[in-house]
């Protein structure tokens, strides 16, 4: 069964790859990835070392692999001294080389199947991270944007991510539109690239200002490109809006935000802003947690249940994406790991749990299950194994 037939059975089950970042790239190809760039830096300067970080994600096991563009924007690139159009050029090369690895992979499989076994079929998402992940030292796991993302920090003593002053929330929403609006457009502009494309994952986002963003950059993509959206019929002719997920991030189980009212925003008042209707703006295929420590998934979910149902109730269930970090500590100031035990066929089977605790909240049309930071092929080899995927 490929990966497209499975998303239309009931409960499906699909593998996303594992961590690209300080994982397989780090960890099993000895790279340093250092810097600003992070992932994106070896997509100019060392490109097959891209592919085959792809390649050992496919043949553990997975239907999805992510692109290697979660820290790619202009901002990010001009950073590092690189023009518009040269980041536009590795934006765009960093899916083909998920293109290429895509290619290889099928064309290993036709050469070593039995003629009883069907190809497995490849999936790629396309990764873009917060606006937060493009600033150094990074800042998805606090949510300390500058402004006009952010509040101006240096003219008050308190260290908060939230805005008091609704005119400059508002603001910040706008910003953060346009970011995501003109990174969306990198690709979307790009046929070649864009038909490759079978998700968009909105990833780690710490701030629901920034949810409210990434939902209006989808609608106006869908307006000024004429995407058709996800779950309308499409016209001979017309490109379709792909699948897309807003992914959250806990790093402590809890959401970054903080309220006015000087407390955490709670994970439900989050999945209401990534799944709800609001002012008419489209909803996300999927809701999505990664980068958060698998221990707390349980209870992160229980908070998204009843919102999960309450679209439901609406007759779209939605997927649920899940791909949690194996367990060790990061460190953004110094980009490194502290290191605990916990990987392989115990992170997996943990992650098995958690896939069947969804599946029987009846609330999600499917699940998506990966990893994240640290989790490398071994664990995804695991996780799919776990599910029965391969």
């Amino acid at each position: 069964m490929t990966a497209e037939e499975k998303i239309q059975y009931s409960f499906p089950t699909l593998v996303l790859d594992g961590g690209l970042v300080g994982t397989t790239l780090e960890d099993v190809f000895h790279r340093d990835i250092s810097g600003p760039l992070w992932s994106a830096k070896p997509i100019e300067e060392d490109p097959e070392v891209i592919i085959e970080a792809h390649l050992a994600f496919l043949r553990a096991g997975a239907d999805i692999i992510l692109t290697s563009t979660y820290q790619c924007a202009h901002n990010t690139f001009e950073r590092s001294g690189y023009s518009r159009e040269d980041a536009r050029h590795i934006m765009l090369k960093s899916v083909r080389l998920a293109m290429e690895a895509k290619h290889r992979f099928l064309e290993e499989q036709r050469d070593t199947k039995t003629s009883s076994q069907q190809l497995r079929s490849v999936m790629i998402a396309l990764s873009l991270g917060p606006y937060g992940a493009t600033l150094y030292p990074a800042q998805e796991f606090d949510g300390f944007y500058p402004p006009p993302f952010g509040p101006d920090l240096s003219r008050t003593s308190e260290k908060t991510n939230t805005f008091e002053d609704a005119s400059k929330e508002q603001a910040a929403i706008e910003a953060l539109t346009t970011f995501h609006f003109e990174r969306l457009s990198v690709f979307a502009d790009e046929p070649e690239v864009w038909d490759a494309v079978d998700f968009v994952a909105f990833e780690t986002v710490p701030l629901r200002r920034e949810i409210t963003a990434i939902r209006r950059a989808v609608a106006e993509l869908q307006t000024t490109k004429d995407l058709v959206p996800i779950g309308v019929p499409r016209n001979d002719g017309n490109r379709m809006m792909k699948r897309w997920w807003i992914s959250t991030v806990h790093p402590d189980g809890r959401y970054p935000e903080m309220t006015v009212e000087g407390r955490r925003a709670t994970t439900t008042e989050v999945a209401e802003a990534t799944l709800l209707c609001e002012n008419e703006l489209p909803s996300p295929w999927g809701f999505g947690i990664n980068c958060t420590s698998i221990e707390f998934l349980p209870g992160l979910l229980q908070e998204v249940k009843n919102v999960a149902k309450e679209v439901a109730v609406g007759g779209r269930k939605p997927w649920l994406v899940l791909y949690p970090n194996r367990g060790d500590v990061y460190e953004p100031k110094t980009q490194t790991w502290e290191k605990r035990n916990k990987e392989g066929a115990g992170w997996a089977e943990e992650m098995r749990a958690v896939v069947d605790g969804a599946r029987e909240a009846q609330v999600w049309a499917g699940v998506i299950a990966g990893g994240c930071c640290k989790t490398g092929p071994d664990e995804i080899s695991c996780l799919a194994q776990e599910l029965g995927n391969i």
